[in-house]
């Protein structure tokens, strides 16, 4: 019960719709950054896991020699 009264606190439905706007373009710009961040930590990581193969491949070399 207490929740529900809380949470009736914040709710907030304008009238004038164009307040939605400001919201929606934050939304956006927010959105788009997590994206461009996650295929950028996705691009790192394959880096990585490539330049890991390589000296994993090295290492079996070297011990076979």
């Amino acid at each position: 019960m207490l929740l529900f009264l809380t949470l009736q606190l914040f709710l907030y439905f304008p009238e004038d719709k164009s307040e939605y706007i400001p919201a929606a373009f934050t939304m956006l710009l927010f959105g788009a950054a997590a994206v461009l961040t996650m295929k950028f930590i996705i691009k790192i990581s394959k880096k990585e896991a490539q330049a890991a193969k390589q000296l994993e491949e090295k290492l079996k070399d070297h011990n076979q020699e």
